[in-house]
């Protein structure tokens, strides 16, 4: 049995949504879990030790020595990701997808660059368009973003995204989900985040329905400059208000109701903190309300900026001694980004967030369309509707809510399979939400329901 109906019945008269997730623990999809299981620690470590050992993998550097450089890199891990997709069935299936750089701050001159990406085709009809990516940057940089000659052997920054995303594509590969999974290597990160903006350009471009991007950059180290360890905890960085002149109408709207939290992107982060805390409970995410630390940016940029919702995974403590920095030893401190400063259990256990969240997410419905607070007259109670969900397999809606002041869900109702409800809570007090789910339990993304007047 998977995520069972009877656990969403028991939610039904308002338990605390904290409780939900507990009485839950024990009715986990097995696939899902099974997924969690089968990341490998040590396929990772060999994976970043393989992507270090190219000396460089600069946006510049060598694209011909099949031992140095990011032309060597990108193809071996396009070879990795072909045996993993030839053990799946063919179903994985893997291309270079390259974009020409003529110019640019940290570009002297005209470049190709060129992500690694390895798709998986949902297999329900009515889900196969709905996307959700997973990226890590291969891509590094020494102390000077543009030198490609010189040692800038990247394992945390960013050989830890990097063999997330390969490591999640192999496993994940082996299973089948609803909606469609895109594993992406990506480069041109370090010079202006190229590569992921010609993918995501791309992708609006043609009208993809991506929705959800996770990228997963410096997710290697769990010692602090002051030396402590932490490794039950990853960041989880979330943008709020679009960063635009001119917003979207629903964008507007939600502004003029307190739904700054409530936006697609910030819906997704509760999504997946609580798919970690179903499936891997041994890790805290911590959601920063923020689009990414100062004076930083990350691969998500590009897609929010297309107007898909996208997140940032980061580890919680930064060392600078070992990132953007000359391989070097200064005052008998080591500098440099190498393998030895990197905690392959900690990116097994961010990589087992990412599944879980990826695999909940693929399962499960869509975002409930169309939904909406009905403001018609003054009244105590809350009334609202949205349009049923298109997947054959869905089996109702929930409703969950929360106090105005606080980050995540205090309480849930299943409603059953209906469009519209009425329940005795004032929307004066409170934000909505309204999720769908399947016959096996698995929730949709929360939709944010509108006010709406006659």
């Amino acid at each position: 049995m998977q995520i069972s109906i009877r656990f969403l019945r028991a939610c039904a008269f308002a338990l605390p949504a904290a409780a939900c997730l507990a009485a839950n623990a024990a009715d986990g999809d097995p696939a899902i879990e099974a997924i969690v299981k089968s990341i490998s620690a040590q396929r990772i470590e060999s994976t970043i030790r393989k992507l270090a050992s190219f000396g460089t993998r600069n946006t510049l550097s060598d694209t011909v020595s099949e031992t140095r450089g990011i032309g060597a890199a990108r193809r071996w891990i396009k070879g990795e990701l072909d045996r993993c997709a030839a053990a799946s069935g063919a179903r994985l299936q893997v291309a270079f997808d390259g974009h020409r750089v003529e110019s640019g701050s940290r570009i002297p001159k005209p470049v190709d660059v060129v992500n690694v990406v390895a798709t998986l085709p949902g297999e329900q009809a009515e889900s196969r368009g709905r996307i959700y990516v997973v990226s890590g940057h291969y891509d590094s940089m020494p102390t000077d973003p543009a030198d490609p000659v010189s040692d800038a052997p990247g394992a945390n920054d960013d050989a830890s995204g990097t063999a997330l995303s390969m490591e999640l594509a192999c496993v994940m590969s082996r299973y089948k989900f609803d909606a469609t999974l895109v594993f992406m290597a990506v480069a041109g990160e370090e010079q202006g985040l190229y590569g992921s903006e010609g993918f995501a350009k791309d992708a609006r471009a043609k009208g993809l329905d991506i929705a959800g991007m996770f990228t997963d950059d410096i997710v290697g180290n769990s010692r602090a400059p002051d030396g402590h360890v932490e490794r039950d905890r990853v960041r989880l960085f979330a943008e709020g208000v679009p960063n635009e002149k001119e917003l979207p109408d629903a964008v507007r709207m939600a502004l003029r109701t307190g739904g700054e939290n409530d936006l697609p992107t910030r819906q997704l982060a509760r999504f997946v903190k609580e798919a970690a805390a179903r499936y891997v409970p041994d890790m805290k995410v911590d959601v920063i309300w923020r689009r990414d630390r100062f004076l930083r940016g990350g691969d998500h940029f590009p897609f929010l900026e297309a107007g898909y919702p996208a997140v940032r995974f980061t580890e919680p403590h930064e060392n600078w001694d070992h990132q953007h920095q000359d391989v070097r030893v200064v005052d008998g401190v080591q500098k440099g980004d190498l393998p030895e400063f990197v905690d392959f259990a900690y990116v097994a256990n961010v990589a087992r967030v990412n599944a879980a969240a990826l695999a909940s997410l693929a399962s499960g419905p869509s975002v409930p369309a169309g939904a909406e607070i009905e403001a018609f007259r003054l009244e105590p109670d809350t009334t609202m509707r949205w349009k049923a969900n298109p997947e054959p397999d869905v089996a109702g809606y929930r409703i969950v809510w929360r106090a105005t002041s606080v980050a995540d869900w205090e309480h849930a109702k299943d409603v059953g399979n209906v469009t519209r409800v009425t329940l005795p809570v004032s929307k004066d007090d409170v934000q909505f939400g309204v999720q769908a789910y399947d016959r096996d339990g698995h929730l949709s993304v929360a939709a944010y329901p509108h006010p709406v007047r006659k």
